[in-house]
């Protein structure tokens, strides 16, 4: 079992080493001991640093346990990432505009996590903790979910001869709604 996420916190600068070997098993080198996805979605949970290579060629193979995380929380039920989404994600992959997806992606998820954590304390301070707002973090969630596949269909193959505005006039659009996203979640 994997110590306590506080023992795990070497320094901000240096992320704690996760081997992953042939047989699937994942140690941990800071602990010492073998850990299960389950303890490095724990250690993500807790804001613990890792990075993860493969044990015989030394790869880093970070993206993929992450995202074996992701696949396996969705199979036990916790659906975060709606059909819809994973439709526009996976039409991105080899797209001209891919990679512009990582940076909006990770801004649009900064901007929620902000927001989300200024929810937290509004509902904190006034209501003591006791008020329930799944609701309205749901409710967020699905127009940060909405504006985004808008912001993706602007930079969908146009045909030629089409009444469509112009690449550039779109991404205008795109930054004018990223910087109103960011002033209200400053606000």
């Amino acid at each position: 079992m994997a110590e306590p996420a506080e023992q795990q916190k070497q320094d901000a600068a240096s992320p704690v080493t996760i081997k992953k070997y042939a047989n699937r098993r994942l140690y941990n080198t800071a602990t010492s001991s073998y850990v299960t996805l389950d303890h490095l979605a724990q250690m993500v949970k807790d804001g613990v640093d890792f990075v993860v290579y493969d044990a015989k060629t030394s790869d880093d193979i970070t993206r993929s346990v992450l995202t074996q995380i992701i696949v396996e929380e969705e199979g036990k039920g916790q659906n975060l990432l709606p059909i819809s989404f994973l439709r526009t994600l996976i039409s991105f992959y080899g797209d001209q505009m891919q990679w512009m997806v990582p940076t909006y992606l990770d801004q649009a998820m900064v901007a929620f996590t902000k927001e989300q954590d200024r929810m937290r304390d509004y509902f904190a301070n006034t209501f003591g903790g006791m008020f329930p707002f799944g609701n309205a973090l749901g409710e967020m969630g699905k127009q940060n979910m909405q504006m985004f596949e808008q912001a993706m269909r602007m930079f969908t193959p146009v045909a030629p001869g089409s009444t469509k505005p112009t690449a550039e006039h779109e991404m205008e659009v795109l930054k004018r709604r990223m910087e109103e996203l960011q002033r209200q979640t400053k606000g």
